[in-house]
């Protein structure tokens, strides 16, 4: 033979055989001649479908799902009168006739259906009485053609998001669209379906811990999407994953391949799962409550899920998954502790602000950005952007306090400090005189006081900020906030009394003590 095909073009002339395509109709799909193609077919084995040859019935048997009756040959169809011959008396689901039609109103499949009237009808004839049944109404759709990616057992998983059944909302009390969660083993096509109300980063790692322990194991490799609670930024080479994604993935061994742009046949089988599950057990469904709809997927999965035949493998997929599953990862004792994390701008007084309470970074970071992944109550870390190298670990303060250690304390003024004190300066001699004392007391905290006393400057005048600074000095309370109050209940005109700044003098009692203890001790307090 002259012309020799490449091994992909092969295979693809051999499927679409298989699936009955006449010879005409391979070659305008794939423009490989027909006296080629003729000539693979036969070599794999294939019959060749002439134009205007009808496909031979194939037995019922190699369609059926079930085990529990023999096999029967497959009952020819006929359309001569409108209906077909499956729609008599001789059908086994004319009995069920108004279950059917309803069912198919809603969409449901052949599949669907048949579990329907085994779980609630007691249906006791086979999958493929109710397949001709629903075939005969709406017509056989000709399945196309995709690539298979084989993997070894334990190697490969894919995850992916679609769209859940309706279930009423415990808040609102209507009924609120879901989000289907589903992961699929690559070997044995064992799938894990879990309903969410939403998503984020955290919810995206905790259903994959939630699918792992229903595994009993990791996969090593996990395809997913592009989406947002993944991957940050997409890139076929380099790929910006999701922090708390990454190290979760990290934790359990597990490594992410995240799939080309547009390209969503990389995970065919998990976007197959989800597809098998819509059109399935939710198809036209409603629940009452996410346990109530949970409870339905699982019991599904069960039964009918994990002991159906595999269209591709030909093998049950329970059987298939108990070869797989000792070659799963094994699970850490311990799951992952779950943090938050950010990026943050190192402030001229290096530091950072979390949730209301600041905490020190290394002095040359001044004007940088880190990232910060915190643990509300518990701890707080400053990494490096790129490295993700841990720079800082402080313990968590409540807000308005504040953490530094004794080696991130600057040795002498920063000259971004130095500048704003000379602005005060200038402004001043009780502003400037105001804003030493403030930061030399007060240390790198004592700088947000001296740059809200330089936008009082501009607020009110130099001259108001001087005499409230005057009198503040006068009476030792170094604070902006004192400054503040001052300036806003003091007299267009008169001078305010220290009569009637006592009650703001009151609410900072606790500031001298501060100050003598950030003197005194060599560390922050909280």
């Amino acid at each position: 033979m002259s012309n020799v095909l490449s091994r992909e073009k092969q295979d693809q002339v051999v499927a679409l055989g298989r699936l009955g395509w006449t010879l005409r109709r391979i070659e305008e799909a794939t423009h490989v001649r027909r006296e080629t193609a003729s000539h693979y077919l036969k070599a794999a084995g294939v019959p060749v479908r002439l134009r205007g040859q009808r496909t031979p019935a194939k037995p019922a048997s190699e369609v059926s799902t079930d085990s529990r009756s023999p096999p029967k040959p497959a009952i020819q169809v006929s359309t001569d009168s409108g209906l077909p011959r499956a729609l008599g008396s001789k059908s086994a689901c004319t009995a069920y006739r108004e279950v059917v039609f309803d069912a198919i109103s809603r969409g449901r499949n052949a599949m669907a259906i048949y579990q329907d009237l085994v779980d609630y009808h007691g249906f006791t004839h086979r999958y493929a009485s109710v397949k001709r049944y629903v075939r005969a109404l709406r017509g056989a759709a000709v399945p196309e053609a995709h690539p298979v990616i084989q993997t070894l057992p334990g190697e490969e998983g894919q995850v992916d998001y679609g769209e859940g059944p309706l279930v009423r909302d415990p808040n609102t009390g209507k009924y609120r669209r879901t989000r289907l969660f589903t992961m699929t083993l690559g070997y044995s096509r064992k799938s894990v379906r879990l309903l969410t109300w939403k998503s984020s980063a955290q919810i995206w790692a905790e259903l994959h811990e939630k699918a792992f322990r229903r595994l009993g194991g990791a996969t090593k490799v996990t395809v997913l999407d592009n989406l947002k609670e993944g991957v940050i930024k997409a890139d076929f080479y380099d790929p910006t994953l999701n922090p708390l994604y990454r190290d979760v993935l990290n934790h359990y061994g597990v490594v992410p391949m995240p799939c080309r742009v547009n390209h969503p046949d990389r995970k065919g089988k998990a976007e197959s799962a989800i597809g098998h599950a819509q059109r399935t057990p939710l198809k036209g469904m409603r629940f009452e409550s996410m346990e109530a709809a949970q409870a339905h997927l699982d019991h599904w999965e069960a039964k009918w899920a994990d002991t159906r035949i595999h269209g591709t493998t030909k093998r049950q997929v329970a059987a298939m998954f108990a070869e797989e599953k000792p070659h799963l990862l094994p699970l850490p004792l311990e799951p992952f502790r779950y943090y938050r994390f950010g990026t943050r701008t190192v402030h001229i007084n290096n530091m950072v602000e979390v949730e209301g309470a600041f905490y020190a970074a290394p002095p040359s970071l001044i004007g940088k950005t880190v990232h910060v992944q915190w643990e509300p109550g518990r701890v707080v870390r400053i990494l490096l952007p790129v490295t993700h190298e841990l720079l800082r670990e402080h313990a968590w303060q409540m807000r308005g306090g504040y953490r530094m250690e004794e080696r991130d304390r600057p040795k002498k003024t920063p000259r971004p400090v130095e500048e704003k004190l000379a602005q005060a300066r200038a402004a001043g001699p009780s502003v400037g005189a105001f804003c030493d004392t403030l930061y030399h007391t007060q240390g790198p905290m004592g700088v947000r006081g001296v740059l809200g006393t330089l936008s009082l400057v501009k607020r009110h005048g130099p001259a108001a900020v001087e005499d409230a600074c005057a009198f503040a000095i006068k009476n030792e309370v170094y604070s902006y906030r004192f400054v503040k109050r001052y300036l806003e209940h003091r007299a267009p005109q008169l001078p305010l009394s220290l009569k009637q700044i006592d009650p703001l003098i009151r609410q900072l009692t606790h500031y001298r003590a501060v100050v003598e203890q950030m003197a005194n001790d060599k560390e922050v307090p909280t």
